[in-house]
């Protein structure tokens, strides 16, 4: 491939670079790498990889554009709320840089269609934000021998690997299970600051490009760990396990499996559980209405809250235990249903029979029942 004279322009400072110069630039143009969600990580990345030059960009995403995203996603805009994220995305990578080759897939990645994708390109960019498609990222890597751009944040802190590269280690080798699906708030009940996933997507891109470039010191086997707060970074090797599932001498893994089901996040029916909006609402106005605990932290509170309804911090809960009546029934609270399915695990296995948990939590009470509530 030969740089037309609008390119020479454009790179003109990668060119300038000894590590990159003229045949790095050709090399990147060569690249085909895919993107694995166009969300908090996917937005800094994909933009500094069209930015960069990557020939063949392909974005996997099945989302659309929704207002909270704004905080963080800066690939997206007020303009495209609503739309799906890659068609988002395209409007505005193509306007960066219209030398870029978009695939775009508007869809979830899944066990079924990762592999034959995965095949397509060189180099995977892992912007997942969940514990199964983590998984499906590492295995589908592993069994199509790609290697891929790890990434993931949580509040304050981020971290940074290349995983199933010849001969290093894959993520199983580091996290061999999932944590348990109470223990993992999704961002939405934990929250993110915005700029994180700009810094931690942008060194992902680095990494990206570097590989690529075949230029510099990978990430192979080793692990960044970044501390916004603090403003600190360590770093930890990581080796290949021998007896790893995927990526082991003697694997058991050989083809994707059910990563829902093995991240215990697989929605099992249990009418006890949960109560929904309109079943609390008609509860609340019975002569023997339950008491509705609400988990949440206190700023969550003072943004909108269940008449009624009183505020024990999750974290508190174990200490209040003496303020509940168990003779009537109990119904938990939170944002969107996460922390109050575990307050009503913590409360059964306190002994309090009576106990479910609404079901969407707030969000779905004000979206259904109180559409005067804010939502956030």
């Amino acid at each position: 491939m030969v740089l037309n004279p609008n390119d020479l322009i454009r790179y003109a400072r990668h060119l300038t670079l000894p590590e990159v110069g003229l045949e790095g630039q050709e090399r990147l143009r060569a690249a085909r790498v895919l993107l694995v969600g166009a969300g908090g990580l996917g937005s800094p990345a994909a933009l500094y990889l069209a930015a960069a030059g990557v020939g063949t960009l392909g974005i996997i995403d099945g989302d659309r554009v929704d207002l909270t995203n704004l905080q963080r996603q800066i690939l997206h805009g007020m303009s495209t709320v609503g739309h799906l994220k890659t068609e988002s995305a395209a409007a505005r990578l193509t306007d960066l840089n219209p030398g870029v080759t978009l695939e775009l897939l508007p869809e979830q990645l899944t066990a079924a269609n990762a592999l034959g994708i995965f095949q397509r390109y060189d180099l995977i960019v892992d912007g997942s934000d969940n514990f199964p498609t983590r998984y499906l990222v590492n295995d589908a890597a592993v069994l199509t021998g790609r290697p891929y751009v790890y990434g993931s944040i949580f509040r304050f802190d981020g971290q940074i690997s290349i995983f199933a590269a010849p001969g290093g280690p894959c993520y199983r080798c580091l996290f061999a299970e999932p944590p348990a699906p109470e223990l993992v708030p999704s961002c939405a009940e934990a929250g993110v600051l915005g700029v994180l996933p700009g810094i931690v997507g942008s060194l992902q891109a680095l990494e990206a490009i570097k590989w690529s470039l075949g230029s510099g010191k990978s990430l192979v086997g080793r692990l960044v760990l970044f501390n916004g707060l603090e403003l600190r970074m360590r770093e930890l090797s990581v080796h290949r396990d021998p007896a790893c599932a995927v990526c082991g001498d003697v694997p058991s893994i050989t083809a994707p499996i059910d990563y829902a089901a093995f991240c215990g996040t697989t929605a099992v029916h249990d009418e006890d559980a949960e109560l929904s909006p309109e079943a609390l609402s008609a509860a609340l106005g019975t002569a023997e209405p339950p008491q509705v605990i609400d988990v949440r932290d206190p700023w969550e509170w003072e943004v909108a809250r269940i008449a009624g309804s009183r505020l024990i911090p999750l974290s508190r809960l174990g200490d209040r235990l003496a303020d509940l009546d168990p003779r009537r029934d109990i119904v938990t609270v939170c944002h969107r249903g996460v922390r109050s399915m575990t307050a009503r695990r913590m409360l059964r296995g306190a002994g309090f029979v009576r106990v479910k948990s609404l079901s969407g939590g707030i969000d779905a009470w004000a979206a259904r029942v109180d559409d005067k509530l804010a939502r956030y």
